[in-house]
């Protein structure tokens, strides 16, 4: 058995992105504030006027977590994983994972970038995840 996001007729521009490799996140035309988890509302000044608006797909580590034990489909297969909170580029905190990145380099404020998990019995959603921006070996990207 595996767990799939529950995509909605709201959510269904998030997902569409994510299989096309982009993050989308809300953004309040009101207040010109930018939140995320998507909302049907701003949750800063609760206007209704709010629009999906492609992210940088840049990020700063905030805080994690190594899970070692997780009986939760699908999660106890990929155990030991790091779930962690990122502060995107555009401001609002975001929970994710981190992949491709050893434990022992982790590390709060590393600059991180925008990776895609498939997810589903055939792969049919793409999640966004983390990486290091700079990878052992690897100059920086611009």
């Amino acid at each position: 058995m595996t767990a799939t996001p529950d995509a909605d007729a709201f959510t269904r521009p998030y997902w569409d992105a994510a299989a096309e490799g982009r993050l989308l996140i809300r953004h309040c035309t009101a207040c010109d504030r930018p939140h995320h988890y998507p909302r049907e509302f701003c949750p800063h000044c609760w206007s209704e006027a709010v629009e999906w608006r492609e992210a940088r797909g840049r990020a700063v580590l905030y805080t994690w977590s190594v899970v070692h034990r997780n009986d939760l489909p699908p999660f106890g297969e990929r155990v030991p994983y790091v779930a962690a909170v990122v502060d995107l580029a555009e401001g609002p905190r975001m929970m994710t994972e981190i992949v491709d990145c050893p434990e022992e380099e982790l590390r709060i404020g590393m600059d991180l970038e925008l990776a895609f998990r498939p997810e589903g019995e055939h792969g049919e959603f793409q999640v966004p995840v983390f990486r290091p921006r700079t990878r052992p070996g690897q100059a920086p990207t611009a």
